[in-house]
């Protein structure tokens, strides 16, 4: 049975921008300015289906309305075997128009955020990565989608590189983006870590364990012509 002709439900233009612009203008009264980083991903592992070292050189500002009234979601801080955890989640809601009018204009390739892009939360100067982005969390009203969800928890350090000219965001990892050290040999190691006894372990192990290619996985053997 078909629908009733004369009713518009889903298919009216001009409510569908009445109701853009009713969103737009509420995430303006009640939202804040965040600063949304990007980058280039030249070196995906296809395995793991990440980049050892992204590139995040583009930055937007625009608002958005922060979702956790009640404050962070996520575990929270909590000690663990690794040390303290700081697990915060955090659900940031933008404006499909607000997207692609600071975004998509300026990137033509950017049409959405995407999980792996970061955002910047000056209320506590800290930063968050995008790990899931819900484009139906208002499903359809009208027939059209207003807003993206995106999801976030906060970002831990692992080699990022970020090259934005905003000078809190490029230098907020600068304690702990160290050079690493590459050794090649147990010595290395020794004088890397005095504390360690990679060595001592190494010598004592050549007098148990016997890795040749005759018997590599058992103690010492050996071998006489009959």
């Amino acid at each position: 049975m078909a629908t009733n002709v004369y009713f518009s439900n889903y298919d009216n233009f001009n409510e569908q921008n009445l109701i853009d612009d009713l969103v737009i203008e509420s995430i303006q009264i009640y939202g804040i300015d965040v600063t949304f980083i990007s980058g280039t991903f030249n070196n995906i592992d296809t395995i793991l289906n990440e980049d050892d070292t992204p590139l995040y050189d583009q930055s937007f500002k625009f608002e958005v309305y922060v979702k956790n009234v009640d404050g962070f979601e996520g575990e929270g801080d909590f000690l663990s075997k690794f040390g303290l955890q700081i697990r915060d989640q955090i659900t940031f809601t933008v404006a499909i128009r607000t997207f692609e009018r600071y975004v998509t204009r300026t990137w033509q390739d950017k049409i959405r955020p995407k999980e792996g892009d970061v955002i910047w939360l000056p209320l506590n100067q800290k930063m968050y990565r995008i790990t899931y982005v819900e484009h139906e969390s208002v499903f359809y009203q009208t027939g059209a989608l207003q807003v993206y969800d995106m999801r976030c928890e906060l970002m831990e350090y692992s080699g990022e590189r970020f090259e934005t000219g905003i000078y809190e965001i490029d230098h907020y990892f600068d304690g702990q983006n160290q050079t690493t050290t590459f050794v090649t040999t147990l010595a290395d190691v020794a004088n890397n870590d005095p504390i360690a006894q990679n060595y001592d372990f190494e010598k004592v192990a050549d007098d148990i364990i016997d890795f040749s290619e005759i018997d590599p996985f058992s103690e010492s053997i050996s071998i006489q012509d009959s």
